[in-house]
């Protein structure tokens, strides 16, 4: 096929638009007076350790002191608003885009949030089992978020609730994008939760050496037994604690029965009341992530199998009682 010549009068015409687009002067800096400043701040942690059970008791009191809040659930499971809203689902934002959309309707702020005693909440959600992949649902949905005005809204604090022991695609958003200025572990005394926690400390650092600027500001350490565990790996990788939670069966039953008691008037209110306090004045922070064995290490031989030897399987092993092995195949040439 021939190129088409370009003439003259094209190519001039041409670098006039280029001058003219060169010559626009581009929009000034905003001078004026900051009206607000709001905290986003992603938790994450395992899932079942009760991220969902800590935020919504936390934003809770934070809108009980005054706070503008808003809560985003971005785990799959669209549980983290369930005990906000007493057990009543959420409809989703993947879930009303997908019905607007086949209705050839935009989305409002109106379909996808809702409030409660000062909180404002949303669940992104996620596909259907087999049906798409849960990290891009979360960054589908921030793309609707943004279209809807999420860097124009005024709130005090953002709180994105994200699954901790998926680190691909989407549920690194915040950390990769620097979506937000810190991040919170959510962990127990337990091998599973504190790996967890340990790989989201990884990834923030990973991405610090990239040119990031997230920082974990701390751990709030859940249905505490007083073993210790947790305690000393934030110590190892140099994060704070902001709050201890107790393995309490009134905190479980309450829980289980969907009852807020990040309330200034119940028994357990102070201790969300300081952890909200701690959570607004912490300080992004490097972690010093920890190696397996060094993970391993805070927790006794008995628990997690440290005297287990590796014993290579064979292939005798693997074909049954019946040895398989097969004369080779290869053909080997007598030297001359």
């Amino acid at each position: 096929m021939n190129a088409i010549p370009v003439t003259n009068v094209q190519s001039a015409k041409f670098m006039e638009q280029l001058r003219a687009e060169a010559a626009i002067e581009p929009t000034p800096v905003h001078t004026g007076e900051v009206k607000k400043e709001t905290q986003i701040i992603a938790i994450y942690g395992k899932g079942g350790i009760g991220k969902s059970f800590t935020l919504a008791n936390l934003s809770y009191m934070m809108a009980q002191q005054g706070k503008k809040v808003l809560l985003i659930g971005c785990d799959p499971k669209s549980d983290t608003t369930s005990l906000l809203f007493g057990g009543r689902a959420c409809p989703t934002i993947i879930e009303t885009s997908s019905k607007k959309k086949l209705a050839g309707e935009a989305v409002s702020i109106g379909d996808v949030c809702f409030k409660r005693d000062g909180v404002y909440a949303m669940e992104l959600g996620g596909p259907e089992v087999g049906r798409g992949c849960g990290g891009r649902g979360i960054i589908h949905g921030f793309e609707l978020l943004e279209k809807l005005g999420f860097h124009e809204w005024g709130f005090d604090y953002v709180l994105l609730d994200f699954l901790g022991d998926v680190v691909c695609g989407g549920f690194g958003l915040p950390i990769a994008r620097d979506m937000c200025q810190k991040v919170i572990v959510v962990a127990s005394n337990d091998l599973q939760s504190l790996y967890v926690a340990n790989n989201v400390c990884s990834a923030v650092e990973y991405f610090r050496k990239l040119g990031g600027n997230v920082g974990v500001a701390g751990m709030v350490i859940n249905r505490d037994d007083g073993t210790g565990e947790a305690m000393n790996f934030a110590e190892a990788v140099g994060i704070p604690v902001l709050s201890v939670i107790p393995a309490d069966d009134d905190i479980r039953r309450k829980s289980a029965s969907y009852e807020i008691i990040g309330r200034p008037e119940s028994v357990w209110g102070p201790m969300f009341a300081q952890l909200a306090e701690n959570v607004g004045n912490s300080t992004p922070m490097r972690p010093k992530p920890m190696t397996q064995d060094e993970l391993l290490g805070l927790f006794s031989a008995s628990a997690v199998g440290r005297d287990v030897v590796l014993e290579p399987a064979t292939q005798f092993d693997m074909c049954g009682k019946t040895d398989t092995s097969k004369p080779t195949l290869e053909v080997v040439y007598d030297e001359v």
